[in-house]
């Protein structure tokens, strides 16, 4: 897995709670409570009746305060449903910020390095790219499509039940190539300007270290990305039979590809340490979770909390 959900299942979770929680809450409101109320009102009346009664002859009744802790007791809520009507506003309130705005995950891996880290904690806007139902993630309504530069989140096309981040190269239209570890893009070179070699962190192992600046709609968007000297600029024996597989040309050091209408063509920045487009294909338009744009924590380094780009 490629990118941790915080809490895993979460969203059916919250899902789950916020439906019986409302279903309690929808009852309570509607017929529980009513049923308390008339509840109340005959031992209201009752009591009234019994005490005018007595008044009638000419027992005296003290019944200061106690018509109201009578009325109180028929109309209290049990504690289940108290419970349950408090948590349900909050819960619903979480499940739609959560589905349709933003949503957490925690990078579990290296493949995105140096942008993010293992153990960073993104956000990821859940409505840059439309609105989305929940659970099914369906989209109901457009707002704007990937772009190339993007960090996006996405469902693993193999395996939907996975959350993937890699960085948008290539869109619908789109004809990538990749030799001696260097884009093209629609047929004009990606430029690259050389960095300080990156050590990374949890192996002392030393990277070649680039800038890489992509075009988009007339403007450029700079990002880090990694080589690895040694590693071949991919394996091809790992090249599995994805869908529109008849829209990449592979030989031993070079591919190409069209992006397919609909689908995106997606590469960690640690090129030589991910799995992405190159081996498992394109991803839909379909399996888009969000945007990722921000690293809200990473309690091995706080300064690492900021945009992403």
């Amino acid at each position: 897995m490629d990118l941790q959900p915080i809490l895993g299942k979460f969203a059916l979770i919250l899902f789950v709670l916020m439906i019986i929680t409302g279903i309690i809450w929808c009852l309570d409101v509607f017929v529980f409570a009513k049923q308390r109320r008339r509840a109340a009102d005959a031992a209201l009346a009752e009591f009234d009746a019994r005490t005018n009664k007595l008044t009638a002859e000419g027992i005296k009744v003290d019944s200061t305060g106690k018509r109201a802790e009578i009325e109180a007791s028929h109309l209290r809520q049990p504690t289940w449903i108290e419970y349950s009507g408090s948590f349900f506003p909050i819960i619903a309130m979480v499940f739609v910020l959560r589905s349709f705005l933003w949503e957490p995950f925690k990078i579990p891996s290296s493949s995105m390095v140096p942008t993010l880290l293992v153990g960073d904690f993104i956000l990821v806007n859940k409505y840059a790219y439309g609105i989305r139902l929940p659970i099914i993630n369906k989209k109901v309504f457009d707002i704007g499509d990937p772009q190339r530069g993007d960090v996006m989140v996405f469902k693993y096309p193999k395996d939907m039940s996975q959350d993937y981040i890699k960085r948008v190269i290539g869109v619908p239209g789109d004809t990538i190539s990749y030799e001696n570890k260097r884009l093209s893009v629609n047929g004009k070179p990606v430029a690259y300007t050389p960095m300080d070699d990156y050590l990374d962190d949890q192996h002392p192992v030393y990277h070649k270290q680039f800038t890489e600046t992509l075009a988009v709609d007339g403007a450029t968007r700079a990002h880090q990305i990694l080589n690895t000297d040694g590693k071949r600029v991919f394996d091809l024996g790992t090249v599995e039979n994805f869908p529109h597989r008849e829209a990449c040309d592979y030989s031993y050091d070079k591919f190409t590809c069209i992006v397919p209408e609909g689908n995106y063509f997606m590469m960690g920045d640690n090129r030589d340490n991910s799995a992405d487009s190159r081996y498992w294909g394109f991803v839909p338009d379909k399996n888009i979770v969000g945007k990722a744009i921000v690293v809200w924590m990473n309690f091995g380094n706080p300064k690492r909390i900021g945009g992403i780009q």
